[in-house]
């Protein structure tokens, strides 16, 4: 961090941030990324759908991210970003340990959190036989017994999507009502089981899950559970650029709006990854930081420009 000004200050290292600022680097910026080194995909054992990097664990892939980063001459901090003053001219951005960094663009690319059912043993199963993404698991829980926790109403869409990968897939109606009549024509018609009442726990057995367990005291067999984990996209750092309203979305999909290019309503920031798209897999975020890193290179540029112009402007004679 010896610079006075960056052009581009990244928060968040993950796959979007980590491209974005590869992309700005090679542009010639100077930029840092900001990371709090928590990723969402941390617990996972395998990264699935990046083409070339199917199965790499997480935590290596993001160490080569790193290694491209500082091998272009950007730089990386270990750091929470709590807040965000400024405007087109420049920000401020201030960490919870009190350093403050100023930057002429900001790209916020720090993903969310999920918040998961209060149901024992999904936290703890959580990345491993728990999880949320049947593109990003289901080939390795193919051909076994599946349960899909119905906390949302898109359990039923879930339950139809996953029988795709087992023909032994059962909706647990928990918390939610009864599916409607069509609904549970389209379930009958793909043998998805729907069990009432409330869930009370996972069952682990030999570390890994063996079943459910509801209030009633029944057990139902389970070897793998999808929930539907609710998006935490505040933040102190959104909320004091003024982006706390611009949140949208249902309760499990919050979401930070951006235009095509991931510019926020605020003039000068940017946004990239699972903060805009909470259902964005690893190399969807990534392209999504490469594109928001082009675009803002692009904005540069015109700044770089016009300040030019101006200069030139002022020293041409009268």
């Amino acid at each position: 961090m010896q610079q006075t000004t960056y052009d581009v200050v990244i928060v968040g290292g993950g796959a979007a941030g980590l491209s974005a600022a590869v992309a700005l680097c090679r542009s010639l910026r100077s930029v840092l990324v900001v990371d709090a080194g928590a990723p969402r995909n941390g617990r996972s054992a395998g990264v699935h759908g990046f083409l070339s990097r199917e199965g790499t664990a997480p935590a290596d892939l993001l160490a080569a991210g790193r290694e491209e980063v500082l091998a272009y001459g950007g730089e990386i901090t270990t750091g929470k970003a709590v807040s965000a003053s400024g405007g087109p001219d420049g920000f401020t951005v201030l960490l919870e340990d009190g350093r403050t960094i100023a930057s002429r663009r900001l790209l916020i690319a720090s993903g969310f959190e999920d918040e998961l059912p209060e149901v024992p043993g999904v936290e703890e199963r959580w990345g491993r036989d728990v999880m949320h993404c049947p593109y990003c698991h289901g080939w390795e829980i193919r051909h076994q017994a599946i349960g899909v926790l119905a906390t949302e109403p898109t359990a039923v869409q879930e339950a139809l999507l996953l029988r795709q990968w087992s023909d032994n897939v059962t909706l647990f109606q928990h918390t939610l009502p009864a599916p409607t009549a069509e609904e549970l024509e389209q379930l009958d018609a793909r043998s998805v089981e729907v069990v009432e009442g409330e869930v009370k726990s996972l069952q682990i057995l030999k570390d890994a899950l063996a079943g459910i367990v509801l209030h009633s005291g029944d057990f139902v067999p389970c070897e793998a559970l999808h929930v539907s984990p609710r998006a935490k996209t505040r933040s102190p750092l959104i909320r004091s650029l003024g982006l706390q309203d611009e949140a949208a979305g249902s309760a499990t999909a919050q979401y930070l709006k951006t235009d095509a290019d991931g510019q926020t309503a605020v003039s000068g920031v940017w946004a990239a990854g699972n903060v805009t798209d909470p259902t964005a897999q690893v190399a969807t975020a990534a392209a999504a930081g490469v594109k928001a890193a082009s675009a803002i290179n692009a904005d540069l540029v015109a700044e770089d420009v016009r300040r030019a112009v101006a200069a030139a402007r002022q020293q041409a004679p009268s």
